[in-house]
This record gives C-alpha cells, structure tokens and sequence, in this order.
C-alpha cells in the first residue's frame, strides 16, 4: 500500500507555510536534562500566534483550497486549539469560517476564537454532537470540513516542525510526541523517518484517554471521562492517522495526571514557559520512564500553551502542597488567652508564614479545656516542616500534619 504522507507532502506544507507560521526555537534545556538523565530539546510550538502546532495544520488545508472552495468558505468542529489555528487563518487567507463547538465550551475559548473573525456556532453536549452537526453544515452550506487530525494536508502541516527540529538539531535519537487523534505524530513520523531512518518516534497518551495506544497495541484500558490534558482526549484515532502509526512509530507510553502536573509545573519554574496539559505529556513520559530515555538525545514538542488560568492556579496550588511548599498542620494547646499567639509567634521565629488559621473548639474529641487549631503554612519544603514541628513540640505543643 503506498504512504498516504510522503516526504515531499510534508516539505511542500513547509514551502506554502514559509512566513505564515512560526519557525519556533528548538532549544536544549540543560535544567531538564540534569533531572531526567537525558539530552533534552524543546521545540517551543506554544510561541506560535494561536499558541499552538494546530495552525501549521489548518494553515496548509487552507492553502491548498480550490477558489471554489474558498469562496463557499470552511466548517471546523473544536473546543480547543484547532478551532483557533483554522479561524485565524481563515482570516487571515479572507475566507469564511464556521466553527462548530459543544455547548459545554469555556466562554473564553469560545470570545478567542470569535475574535479570531469565526462565526461560532454552539451546538449539542457532546463533542460528537457538535462534529455531525458541522458535517451538515458542510452539506447545506457547501463548506468545506476541516478535520483536526484525520486528513494528509493537516498530518503534512503538521510534520513540518519536524523538518525544523532536525535543522537545529540533527543529532537528536528520540522524538517524544504527545497523541490525541495522531495527526502531529504521524506527520512527523512520516518526515522523521524519511529524513532520519534510525531515530526513534515515541507517543504518549493519557491513563484516561488510551484510545491510540488500544488501537494499535491491542489492549483494553478502560476510558476516563475528564483530563488536564483535554486536547489529547480523544475517544477514537483517525483512520489514516492510525495506520501511520501502526507502521512508523516506534512506542506508545502512558502517562498519569500527576505526571502531567508536575511536568506543566517543571516547565513553569524551569523554563519560565506556560504549557497547557497535553503540550507537557512528553515531559510527563520523561519524568515517568526516565529509563527509556536514559543518555539519549530528546526532541519534546511543547505542543500547546492554551491552558485556563483557574485550573493553572489550582495546579500551582496542588504542586506547592506536593512539594512542601504548602502545609497543613494541627496543633493543639491549652485553650488559654495567649495560646494562639503563642503558636503564631513560634512559626514566625521558625521562618514560617501562615496562610491561613482554623480555630475550633466544638468539632474535636480533646478534652474540653483544651482547643484544636489547624494552619496553612507556607514553607521551603518538606524538611521545613519536620523542622516547624520539632519548634511546637520544643515550646510543649503537641502538633501534627495533616
């Protein structure tokens, strides 16, 4: 059976995309190395205009429209970052565009996308809804569909960041590739393995949405219904993604979300680099099969940047509790006038700062003279805390973490 991407598809997108999208730096992180045992290189593909690889994708299917097609316009169904990469280009080429999304999609992807000059049309509760509705907006209106990842002209716009990494970085062993439906992988597989028969492409997927990694590895993970990494939850692989990578991808891991978390943070701190959920699953495969990778040269794409502040602030938050940063302790003293600031004074002496205070006397078992407080203390790390509680112990409080 012939390739359905070739090469030349894929350095063709490129020639179309030269000045339309961002040549993004790929760049080693000496920081990330050192922890993970490996050669690590970012391809920064969160510093493009819609802050994801989507658009080289959308951009290269927008380009190579009959003027018929460009004039009856285009239809995209998505909640994220293919939404985006087609409405902006869409825009920017003149040409109308419709993007279908489900009703339950953030306000604000739904203003940015608006913003990008799309009609945006919100429509059934689930992603499979809104999709056959813009199916039959593309039948009555004569638009043309758009498909996030199962069509050769996205999968050979998206490979060409591929054709990047290797200019800036020809000696790199391994590709880590974050998989929703397979398009980023299979075209950069297709340019990789053309260009670099010896490297290795290796996917990753979440625990909770394995779709990929059943299809071609021929297990039975169960599918989750919610994950930070929203833009690889995908319930079923393309067709002519999946048999891409059935034939050139070398590996499929899995990753859970606390790897993803922390990756996200790791590249917040490290990198000073905002990620959204799925663009830190390879980070997420470094840090949980650290193994696999140990001494080789790593190409990671930082696939996107689109990731809600709220939810960012709550990763923040957890990370700092995981790390000790933020500590929840119990104390409990005789309820005197003066115990209270008794505590407060022997964790400020401590170098500790407190968040926040719960004093209780009616919900605890201890004997009723006595009063239970619980603080949230912001500290330097776990040690600190041993060390905060060996001070309340020392001042003849009894006091635990929670």
């Amino acid at each position: 059976m012939p390739d359905m991407i070739t090469l030349q598809d894929i350095q063709d997108a490129a020639s179309r995309l030269q000045g339309q999208v961002l040549e993004t730096p790929c760049v080693e992180s000496r920081t990330l190395s050192q922890i993970v045992g490996a050669q690590v290189f970012l391809k920064f593909e969160n510093l493009q205009f819609t802050a994801s690889f989507k658009e080289r994708g959308a951009c290269n299917k927008l380009a190579q429209l009959t003027p018929e097609e460009r004039a009856r316009g285009v239809v995209a169904m998505s909640a994220g970052n293919h939404a985006q990469g087609v409405a902006y280009h869409a825009q920017r080429l003149g040409l109308r565009a419709v993007i279908v999304m489900p009703r339950f999609t953030p306000g604000v992807k739904v203003e940015r996308t608006r913003g990008f000059g799309a009609e945006v049309v919100l429509h059934g509760d689930t992603l499979e809804e809104a999709r056959a509705h813009a199916y039959q907006l593309a039948d009555t209106q004569g638009l043309t569909f758009v498909h996030p990842y199962d069509d050769e002209a996205i999968a050979a716009g998206q490979g060409t960041l591929v054709l990047e990494m290797l200019r800036a970085q020809p000696d790199l062993d391994v590709l880590v590739v974050s998989v929703g439906g397979g398009g980023l992988i299979a075209g950069m597989a297709t340019a990789a393995k053309a260009l670099k028969p010896g490297i290795e492409v290796v996917g990753v997927q979440t625990l909770r949405f394995p779709s990929m990694v059943n299809a071609i590895q021929g297990t039975h993970h169960p599918m989750g219904t919610s994950t930070i990494a929203e833009g690889i939850a995908v319930g079923a692989p393309g067709k002519i993604t999946q048999e891409v990578v059935a034939r050139l991808v070398d590996d499929l891991l899995l990753v859970d979300e606390g790897d993803i978390e922390q990756a996200l943070l790791m590249l917040l701190e490290i990198e000073k680099t905002l990620v959204e959920g799925a663009g830190a699953a390879g980070l997420a495969a470094l840090l949980r099969h650290p193994d696999r990778f140990q001494g080789k040269r790593v190409g990671l794409v930082l696939s996107g940047g689109n990731i809600d502040p709220l939810l960012l602030a709550a990763i923040i938050e957890r990370g700092m509790v995981r790390s000790g940063r933020l500590a929840r302790i119990r104390v409990s003293a005789r309820d005197v006038p003066g115990a209270l600031a008794r505590i407060t004074a022997t964790l400020a002496d401590a170098g500790a700062n407190i968040e926040e205070v719960h004093h209780q006397r009616a919900f605890t078992m201890l004997a009723a003279q006595n009063v239970e407080i619980e603080l949230v203390l912001q500290t330097r790390g776990h040690a600190h805390v041993e060390e905060l509680l060996g001070h309340l112990h020392g001042a003849g409080m009894s006091a635990s973490r929670m």
